[in-house]
């Protein structure tokens, strides 16, 4: 494999790892939501929408809803998630309003500690202003700033949009999609079947691993594998994927990284000077990299 792949990294690691203890938003498993992971989800071809399901159950059991109505940052980013049409090649209208619930998530989210953390290093790498209201515009650009993913058409998706809330494609398959909340959101709404978990044999999830690969339905799709942090903030998810974008300049990044227990890859492709598309993919979970590294 690329030697960057499989060689990880330390500085992002320990940065990641401060991050993450400083996400005091983060929701606690078993505590403030409850998730089933079931079994394991079967293989599809891109483009096959008819699957066996291997969970007869949500993945989500339970979600603290009233500390998402009232953290602010949760609370904001959920107002977002209808701001946006579903289907890329469909124009994206932002109202006046919504450009405020932008604005308002963004304050938001550059108010916690973990935003504040990430702003700091990439002010010492020289990747951002020192001034808040530039660095509020730099987050603007990478991930609100409307761009066309199909060409032809109009100003059809952003890296927020794609990211957090999930996008279709000539409505054949679902592209992006890869935070815990929208999931929960939809899942609890009908509109998205949870249809098992993704994993080799010796690396099975269990109910407080903090990312997890998965298969689903949403709007009659199926997405054959995707991924996303669970219980996290958004503050997080955003830090995270900013730094990695910032401090790489290929149209695609991979970063491996150990962050808590697992060992986790972030993938980040860029549309320009925004963000395409960003991901984890769990390596492994619970220290087992570090089990398996030993023998």
């Amino acid at each position: 494999c690329a030697k960057s792949m499989c060689t990880v990294n330390q500085e992002l690691s320990t940065l990641f790892n401060e991050l993450w203890t400083l996400d005091v938003n983060r929701m606690t498993p078993a505590v403030d939501y409850t998730i089933s992971t079931q079994g394991r989800a079967g293989f599809v071809n891109q483009g096959n929408h008819v699957v066996q399901d291997h969970a007869s159950l949500p993945l989500f059991s339970s979600v603290n809803e009233t500390k998402l109505n009232n953290i602010n940052t949760f609370s904001r980013f959920t107002k977002l998630l209808d701001n946006y049409e579903h289907s890329t090649g469909t124009a994206e209208r932002v109202t006046a309003e919504e450009r405020t619930e932008i604005n308002l998530f963004l304050d938001a989210v550059l108010e916690t500690e973990v935003m504040k953390r990430a702003h700091r290093y990439l002010v010492s790498k020289g990747k951002s202003s020192s001034i808040l209201r530039l660095f509020k515009s730099q987050l603007h650009l990478i991930w609100f700033q409307l761009y066309r993913r199909q060409r032809n058409a109009d100003l059809d998706s952003s890296g927020f949009e794609h990211v957090f809330v999930g996008e279709t494609k000539s409505g054949t398959e679902i592209v992006g999609f890869h935070n815990w909340v929208q999931f929960y959101l939809q899942e609890k709404n009908s509109n998205l079947d949870y249809k098992g978990y993704k994993a080799r044999d010796h690396d099975l999830p269990d109910q407080d691993d903090h990312v997890l690969n998965l298969q689903f339905s949403w709007h009659g799709l199926v997405k054959p594998v995707g991924s996303a942090f669970i219980g996290t903030s958004p503050e997080f998810e955003m830090a995270l994927f900013t730094v990695v974008f910032l401090m790489n300049t290929e149209r695609s990044t991979t970063v491996l990284v150990n962050i808590d227990q697992c060992q986790i890859e972030l993938v980040v492709i860029r549309h320009g000077r925004s963000l395409g598309t960003a991901y984890p993919k769990l390596h492994s979970s619970n220290s087992r990299h570090i089990r398996q590294n030993s023998h």
